[in-house]
C-alpha cells in the first residue's frame, strides 16, 4: 500500500542527505522529486506546492551530521505534507452529530462520486461504524437512477439491521433525501446516510439534479466519495464537485489497493477540505479515519 510514494520519497531523501543545501544543489534533486510525485498521482498543482515549499525552507540550512540533515529535511518534508493535508485533520463526526441531536435534529450526510467510487458501500461502512458506536441511523436511497441501487443499499440494510427509506425508480431523488429527513426527525432518529446515483464528468443532468438534492435536503455536510485508484483524476473529480455542489470533505476508496499513493495529497489540496476516512478493504469494518499525522508517517522513511 502507497509503495510508490514511500520509494519516492526514500530516494529523495537518500540522496539529499548527501547534497550541500544551496539552491543550485538542491533545484536537481527537488526537480526530481516533483517527477516522482507526478509519477505516484500527485495532482501537479500540488507536487509543484510541495516543491516550492520545500526550496525555501531547506535553502541555505547549515545541518552538521549527515544523520542530522537526513531528521532535518524529513521533518521539513513531513511538515510539509502536513499543510498540504491540513494538520488539524477531519471534524469530530460524532461530536457533530450528539450537538444536532441535542437541538432535536437528526444529523444528515449526503453522498456524491462518480460511478464505480465505492459509494454505497462506504455508506454502508459508515452506517455501521455509527450503528455501533450507539447512534440511531437510518439510509435513504437517493439513487432512483441507477438500475439495482435500490436493492443494492436495502441488501446493506437487511446484513447490518439498518432501515432503508426509498421510493420507485424514477421518482424524485431530492423528495427522497426530504422525506428520509422528515422520517428520522419524526422518530427521533439520529444520522440520515444519503446515497445518491453515480455521476460522469460529461452528465449536466445529474449534476444539476445533485444540486437540487442539496438544495431541498439541506444536509449538514456533504461527503466526496473518491476511488484513490483513479490516480490524477480523482484531483478533477474533487474540484469538480466542490465547484459544482459544494463538499465539506472526501472518503477515499480502495486505499488498500492503492501502490502509488497521491490521490490524499491531491484531493486535500485542491479542496482544501479534510478526508474523514479511507477505505482498506471490502468488509464493514473496513474503514478507518484519516489522520493526517499517521499518513505522513506512513509514506515517509524512518528518520534513522
Amino acid at each position: 500500500m502507497l509503495e510508490g510514494l514511500k520509494k519516492g520519497l526514500r530516494r529523495f531523501l537518500d540522496k539529499i542527505t548527501k547534497t550541500e543545501l544551496s539552491p543550485k544543489k538542491l533545484g536537481p534533486i527537488v526537480e526530481e522529486l516533483k517527477i516522482a510525485l507526478l509519477e505516484n498521482d500527485v495532482a501537479f498543482s500540488v507536487a509543484e506546492a510541495i516543491c516550492e515549499e520545500l526550496m525555501r525552507e531547506l535553502t541555505g540550512v547549515r545541518v552538521g551530521r549527515m544523520s542530522d540533515k537526513k531528521a532535518f529535511v524529513r521533518e521539513a518534508l513531513r511538515n510539509t505534507i502536513l499543510r498540504v493535508l491540513g494538520p488539524e485533520g477531519p471534524p469530530d463526526l460524532e461530536e457533530m452529530i450528539r450537538a444536532r441531536r441535542a437541538e432535536g435534529e437528526p444529523f444528515s450526510i449526503l453522498f456524491v462520486g462518480f460511478n464505480g467510487s465505492g459509494k454505497t458501500t462506504t455508506i454502508a461502512k459508515i452506517a455501521k461504524k455509527l450503528k455501533d458506536e450507539g447512534f440511531r441511523v437510518v439510509m435513504a436511497c437517493s439513487d432512483t437512477f441507477r438500475a439495482g441501487a435500490i436493492e443494492q443499499l436495502e441488501e446493506h440494510g437487511r446484513r447490518l439491521g439498518i432501515r432503508v427509506l426509498k421510493h420507485k425508480y424514477g421518482a424524485d431523488p431530492a423528495a427522497v433525501a426530504y422525506d428520509a429527513i422528515a422520517h428520522a426527525r419524526a422518530r427521533g432518529l439520529d444520522v440520515v446516510l444519503i446515497d445518491t446515483a453515480g455521476r460522469i464528468q460529461t452528465d449536466r443532468n445529474l449534476m444539476d439534479e445533485l444540486a437540487k438534492i442539496k438544495r431541498v435536503a439541506e444536509p449538514d455536510i456533504t461527503i466526496l466519495v473518491v476511488d484513490a485508484l483513479t490516480g490524477n483524476d480523482a484531483a478533477v473529480q474533487a474540484e469538480m464537485f466542490d465547484k459544482a455542489v459544494g463538499i465539506d470533505g472526501a472518503v477515499l476508496t480502495k486505499v488498500d489497493a492503492d501502490v502509488r499513493g497521491g490521490a490524499a495529497l491531491s484531493v486535500a489540496y485542491v479542496t482544501g477540505k479534510p478526508i474523514f476516512f479511507i477505505g482498506v478493504g471490502q468488509g464493514y469494518d473496513d474503514l478507518k479515519p484519516f489522520v493526517p499525522e499517521e499518513f505522513a508517517d506512513m509514506i515517509l522513511p524512518s528518520g534513522e
